[in-house]
């Protein structure tokens, strides 16, 4: 039996598990989804050595980018994003060995999910909420979508707002919010980005890549603002089709 998993700490937000193995079972695949709740990066050979029949992994939060110095191979997307959430497995050579080539499928899944959403004469300039991993894949999506973006943080760096800087004429340009953070992620439910929510209009896309809750703090307050809001199932969803793609091509 061929397994495949996930490899990020914690994990009890995670719905990838329970995903492909209602996909195996309802497709008659013989194989079988762990979660491989790790607290180092480096606890990845141990997974590896314990778990010979893996053809492929998920990486979650916080190893999108610390796995990365671990791999033989890096897709050109995941270099140029910064991040890595798929892991193939690509078995040959002698005795059987495997090298690991990671891939990025933030990017797709994002771009597939709020392209829908937008409307090309009011959403022409995006704020990210957050500097990490995710961020980089909402970035590049952003850009081939033609959008321009602002990236913001706590702390104003090079490229980078902070929340304080976040001023009525920003929020007023900048129609499209993307929360990248895991502030408002279960069970933390009661915790958003800081930014000023009373300048949030109709004309206003508020997306949350975080998907527990269904609706997060942060979409409360843009609904109340009559924002257009959704979170991050359907960007996951999209996800785990391009890593079963990833996998088997």
């Amino acid at each position: 039996m061929n397994k495949y998993g996930l490899i990020g700490y914690p994990l009890g937000h995670s719905f990838s598990k329970d995903f492909f193995n209602r996909k195996f079972k309802s497709e008659h695949i013989d194989a079988e989804y762990l979660n491989f709740q790790i607290e180092d990066v480096k606890e990845l050979k141990n997974v590896l050595k314990e778990n010979p029949e893996l053809c492929g992994l998920n990486v979650t939060l916080p190893y999108k980018t610390q796995v990365m110095p671990l791999l033989d191979e890096i897709d050109n997307d995941a270099r140029l994003i910064g991040a890595v959430n798929v892991i193939k497995f690509i078995r040959g050579g002698r005795f059987n060995k495997f090298k690991l080539k990671g891939f990025n499928s933030d990017i797709t899944g994002f771009k597939e999910s709020i392209e829908p959403l937008l409307d090309k004469d009011i959403h022409r300039h995006a704020l990210i909420l957050g500097t990490g991993g995710a961020s980089k894949a909402v970035y590049h999506g952003l850009k081939q979508l033609d959008i321009n973006v602002q990236f913001v943080s706590r702390y104003h760096e090079e490229d980078c707002v902070s929340y304080d800087e976040l001023t009525p004429e920003w929020i007023e340009e900048y129609t499209v919010i993307v929360n990248a953070t895991p502030l408002g992620m279960y069970p933390h439910v009661e915790e958003c980005p800081d930014i000023p929510y009373e300048f949030i209009t109709s004309k206003h896309l508020l997306y949350d890549l975080l998907y527990n809750p269904d609706e997060t703090l942060f979409m409360r307050k843009g609904k109340v603002k009559g924002a257009t809001v959704k979170n991050g199932l359907e960007m996951l969803l999209l996800q785990a089709f391009v890593s079963w793609e990833i996998w088997n091509m």
